[in-house]
């Protein structure tokens, strides 16, 4: 009897599954079927088998190995179909090789009309040859193609297949829903005409040649709330296509928008505004059903992708705080452009958040307009990968190439996308393949780089000109539709414009206005007003206790305990250092009711070891944070160790505090000098977006600061960079010297009734300093001080020194060895906005001083200098630091403590 014969009543949808299993683990293939595919792969090696005497006695069925050969075809158009789809609608497409002429696969024409098996796995049955390449070539080598082989779950896999083989990839839409998207395509085609006819040359970043993109979204939100009760979104674009996204999905008056077209100035005189394409917008949109969605489109600068992280961030506050943890109920959306999601690190960042604890958003529809160009940058020369969301393999993500001119097709892989992040959680990129028909904006020339691209461009239709000609063609519209939907969309604009010669001026409308109702915003003097962050003595020693204490049945290791010992003599000895001054504003504020989020590279830990907010049980390794187990907390504490990244974590950092204005949410930077790495964040956000789009933040981001000979990398946090961001009242900008006034500063942050982002440049060697430390007293009646004066005698002082941070330590020691009495230092501990009437006060005392001084450890065009010159009004300031260097510090200690000790010279004249 042959060996194989069992193979005859086989299912071949089970052979091909247990095949999948094989060539993942052959172990766990019962021994004859391993025998079986270790003698296919060796006949599919070589056909004859000469030469192999492990092989001689392997005798495959030949009707199974025809069989297998046509299995090997299917899959290899699941993952190679994608090379030879028809999904770019104005170029030819690359070559690639091996193809999948049926040759490559050991079949012949001599096999198209033999009957196999292999047409159950495409859920067709039985079919000749000739059909299962029909239904492969529809599935997978038409308007879509789609890459998912890689993904390593085969219940995602498989998903994928079935899904796939529903319709073979070709939805079958009813008249309703094809009047639907026809509607949707002639809003955005004929709002782009609008414009280009009313403001010729204007910038706009129009949508032309990928307006399918508005159907698309606009059905997939539409699936998702009354297919799968989604309640929210948060979108995140650039400026390609963002007036028509503002205008045809969030339905933004298109009234104002006209306004903001003609150049008329704000209606609100406290801020600059922005560019049109940049604004955001929230709204709530009913269906004719009833349902609701909540839509947010998230304010962004010309930094294309930095407003991923934003959004990302903004999306995973909502989870948290109003969805309690469901990210079911909210859908996060990125619209990229292909040369933006290829070349933009910030992407990368992002998409390595997908799945952190600290970061995940339940999955993140992403969306690439692509246009085939990046401003003027040939796609050949954007990249080196084949596609532009080849970014999305890192984390084994779904990803969908569809032509933008199949407007059906577009939407298809949109419902499928949707269906299959709503499942599964996970990312799912959408390739939208289409082309930009004017330059990068509507007054450049795009001929001068791309001139054969533009020529095919200028002969194309546009999509609602392929889509209509469709159903017209099936009789599902008449010339008389298409013409009304036409002039009643393009009336209703000439109407709203004809109206907006009316308006004097535009108005900025505050982005997520609901999150922000209880709040007000404060001007330079508001944020100088004292405010009261006291906290009574018992119970912040009720904190202490129990964050001193190892909980019952938890196992720590030894220095831990000793940690939360040395907590306990801190309190009884009433001598509370850095970190536990910080723990205790946490408490507090736990106490109160706010929320704590702390996220940045080891900052559970801390990275100078100094917080600890994390502790491992030893025999579990489970992660116990003693703040959350007061039983007196009001609120929550969350802290992440974060992936390495600076720039994409304060953006999602930055996110959150936008939309949970009440949980003191802090990214901490390794050392200062890492936050080089974000400061587009910085740039365009957090210093700007007030001014920008009346957009308050609250986000709190810690600087470890200070000259201790570890080179130029880890001594400055490039003070100067903050402070030349400052101006108005657009942040707030600390150096604290003592334990109590960081814990106040803490406070004070939470406890206003507005926010502003707050900088703090924290220390590391003050951190265990002798003299840097603080009392129970001190934090319980205390409150944080803008400035702090000298404890001396005021009449024997001839030279006033102002100083800030971990430098007055450096000059109280050098004084103390000295023995001088003629100098006085008073410590700035808030830079921005700077205390002037305070600091007037304090000179005012010293009524015998001669000279005023501006001391710091930085070199004369770094730190602190520069700007006091320009602010610092009151007295005529001499500097006493380092003299101009290109690096912040020199690389060896020994220099280090010569230029240091130079400075103190010059403080003390010596």
């Amino acid at each position: 009897m042959d060996r194989f014969s069992f193979l005859n009543a086989a299912h071949t949808g089970f052979i091909e599954d247990l095949y999948h299993k094989y060539l993942s683990n052959p172990d766990a293939v019962e021994p004859s079927w391993r025998s079986f595919f270790q003698g296919y792969d060796l006949a599919n090696a070589d056909y004859s088998l000469n030469g192999d005497a492990s092989a001689s006695d392997i005798k495959v069925p030949e009707h199974v190995f025809k069989e297998f050969q046509v299995i090997e075809l299917i899959n290899g158009y699941r993952s190679r179909g994608h090379l030879f789809t028809k999904t770019n609608p104005v170029r030819e497409r690359r070559k690639y090789e091996p193809t999948l002429d049926i040759e490559n696969f050991g079949l012949s024409e001599n096999d198209l009309d033999t009957v196999f098996d292999a047409g159950e796995i495409l859920s067709i049955g039985s079919k000749t040859l000739r059909e299962i390449i029909k239904h492969l070539e529809a599935i997978y080598c038409d308007s879509i193609g789609i890459e998912y082989m890689y993904i390593r779950k085969p219940e995602e896999i498989k998903w994928w297949q079935n899904k796939l083989n529903e319709n073979d990839n070709h939805p079958q839409y009813d008249v309703e829903k094809k009047k639907y998207i026809l509607s949707k395509l002639n809003q955005a085609v004929t709002f782009e005409q609008f414009l280009q006819t009313k403001y010729v040359g204007q910038k706009r970043f129009s949508l032309e040649g990928g307006e399918a993109l508005i159907p698309a979204i606009s059905n997939m939100l539409y699936q998702a709330v009354n297919k799968h009760q989604l309640e929210e979104c948060v979108l995140g674009m650039a400026h390609r296509g963002r007036l028509n996204t503002l205008t045809n999905i969030f339905r933004k008056p298109v009234r104002e928008l006209f306004s903001e077209f003609e150049g008329k100035d704000f209606e609100d005189d406290t801020i600059d505004g922005d560019v049109k394409y940049h604004m955001g917008l929230t709204l709530n949109k009913t269906y004719q059903n009833g349902k609701e969605i909540k839509m947010n489109l998230v304010p962004n600068p010309s930094h294309l992708e930095t407003v991923d992280a934003v959004a990302e961030g903004i999306t995973r506050a909502k989870i948290d705080k109003k969805y309690n943890g469901d990210s079911s109920k909210i859908l996060p959306i990125l619209i990229h452009g292909d040369a933006a999601i290829a070349g933009q690190g910030i992407v990368y960042e992002v998409i390595q958040m997908a799945k952190l604890n600290g970061y995940k958003t339940g999955g993140t529809i992403h969306i690439v307009v692509n246009n085939q160009i990046g401003f003027t940058t040939n796609y050949l020369d954007a990249r080196s990968s084949t596609y532009c969301t080849d970014v999305g393999k890192v984390t084994l993500s779904p990803v969908l190439h569809v032509n933008a001119d199949d407007a059906e097709a577009v939407v298809h892989a949109t419902e499928m996308a949707l269906e299959f992040r709503m499942k599964f959680q996970r990312d799912v990129f959408i390739d939208l393949l289409g082309y930009r028909k004017y330059g990068h904006n509507e007054g450049d020339e795009p001929r001068f780089t791309q001139p054969k691209l533009y020529k095919a461009i200028a002969k194309h239709k546009n999509p609602k000109e392929i889509y209509t000609d469709k159903l017209l063609q099936e009789g599902t519209v008449d010339d008389a539709y298409i013409e009304k939907i036409k002039d009643d969309y393009k009336s209703m604009l000439e109407t709203e414009y004809e109206k907006s010669k009316e308006d004097e001026t535009s108005v900025v409308k505050p982005f997520m206005e609901s999150t922000w109702q209880d709040f007000v915003r404060a001007d330079e003097q508001e944020m100088l007003k004292s405010l009261d962050t006291t906290y009574s003595i018992k119970d912040l020693k009720g904190i202490a206790n129990v964050i001193s204490h190892v909980p019952e049945g938890a196992n720590f290791v030894r220095k831990a305990e000793r940690i939360l010992n040395d907590r306990a003599k801190m309190i009884d000895a009433d001598n509370l250092d850095w970190g536990l001054a910080e723990t205790l504003a946490y408490g507090s504020l736990l106490e109160e009711g706010f929320n704590v989020r702390i996220s940045g590279q080891d900052v559970e830990r801390g990275t100078f070891s100094h917080r600890h907010a994390i502790l491992r049980d030893e025999v579990t390794e489970e992660r116990i944070n003693l703040l959350n187990s007061n039983p007196n907390n009001n609120g929550e504490m969350t802290i992440y160790n974060s992936l390495l990244s600076e720039y994409g974590v304060l953006g999602f950092d930055y996110g959150y505090a936008m939309a949970y204005p009440n949980t003191l949410t802090i990214w901490e930077a390794q050392f200062g000098d890492f936050s080089n790495g974000a400061q587009i964040i910085f740039d365009q956000y957090m210093s700007a977006a007030e001014d920008k789009w009346k957009l308050q933040n609250g986000i709190v981001v810690l600087l470890p600061h200070g000259y201790e000979g570890q080179g130029s990398e880890h001594s400055s946090a490039r003070i100067e960079r903050y402070l030349q961001l400052c101006a108005v009242h657009n942040m707030s900008v600390a150096n604290c010297t003592t334990p109590a006034n960081f814990y106040h500063l803490l406070r004070r942050q939470m406890k206003r009734n507005y926010r502003k982002p707050l900088i703090v440049f924290t220390p590391k060697s003050l951190l265990r300093h002798p003299k840097a430390v603080s009392t129970l007293n001190d934090l319980a009646k205390g409150e944080f001080q803008t400035i702090i004066d000298d404890n001396v005698k005021r009449d024997k002082i001839k030279k006033l020194v102002f100083c800030s941070g971990k430098f007055y330590y450096d000059l109280l020691a050098e004084r103390e060895e000295l023995k001088r009495e003629d100098i006085a230092f008073v410590r700035v501990e808030q830079l921005f906005p700077l205390d002037l009437e305070k600091i007037q006060s304090v000179i005012d005392k010293y009524k015998n001083v001669e000279r005023y001084v501006w001391a710091q450890e930085e070199p004369q065009n770094m730190g602190a200098w520069s700007y006091m010159l320009q602010r610092f009004t009151l007295v005529k300031l001499e500097v006493a630091s380092r003299p101009f260097y290109a690096v912040p510090a020199a690389g060896s200690s020994a220099r280090f403590k010569r230029r240091q000790q130079r400075v103190l010279d010059l403080v003390f004249d010596k």
